[in-house]
């Protein structure tokens, strides 16, 4: 169990790991707080895996999408932004599946489809995974890694439809010119050393620094 999971069920508070989309609420979230057996908190725990590794493990989830999500009783309500609506769907499909899941409430955010966003995308990327103290963050190495540039997909539709592949620990949204950075990261230098580099970014109209520190809560929010 994570650190301070058990807790968080307990207290029935919201519990959101940023590089790990995991939301964990106790059932009786808004009744008088009644700590969950021990027996409750298991079957919370790992239903909440469960809808992680469904999350984490789609072939459509990628560096330019964040998705969190809430346990209430049998319900699992699917939050963030989705860089294409295929993947919403998909995410509610898979997740319906799993044992113990009843209904999927799916407030995920689908971006707009936009030329210029997909451009600050591409940029963002370089910027932060192109410069070597950040690029441990990725399991790609090197300026140009994961980016299939001469891909029909890529050609036709831009990085979002043919994103970069791999394991990425920051996380780049893009809506409408403004950039949302998410995730966890070591440390507060690279914290502000991902925020800096976004901020230099053409054509981006601000900069959301919602990067987590791990081991820390509320780290991030910088400009």
């Amino acid at each position: 169990m994570r650190p301070g999971l058990k807790n968080c069920i307990a207290l029935s508070i919201f519990c959101f790991v940023a590089a790990s989309p995991v939301v964990v609420t106790s059932p009786a979230l808004g009744q008088e707080a009644s700590a969950p057996s021990d027996a409750q908190q298991q079957a919370m725990v790992k239903l909440a895996e469960a809808v992680r590794k469904q999350i984490v493990t789609d072939t459509q989830y990628g560096v330019f999408d964040a998705i969190h999500f809430v346990i209430k009783g049998d319900t699992v309500i699917l939050r963030g932004y989705a860089s294409r609506p295929t993947l919403k769907s998909s995410l509610e499909s898979s997740i319906k599946r799993i044992p113990g899941v009843k209904s999927v409430q799916n407030e995920i955010e689908v971006l707009p489809l936009s030329p210029n966003d997909d451009q600050i995308r591409a940029r963002v990327y370089a910027a932060i995974y192109g410069y070597g103290p950040l690029q441990r963050y990725t399991s790609n190495r090197g300026p140009s890694a994961g980016m299939n540039r001469n891909s029909v997909a890529r050609r036709a539709g831009g990085i979002t439809n043919d994103p970069p592949f791999g394991w990425h620990a920051i996380h780049i949204i893009v809506k409408n010119g403004n950039v949302i950075l998410t995730g966890v990261v070591d440390n507060e230098g690279d914290l502000a050393l991902a925020g800096i580099r976004a901020n230099q970014v053409p054509g981006a109209f601000s900069v959301d620094n919602d990067l987590q520190v791990a081991g820390k809560q509320g780290a991030g929010k910088q400009g």
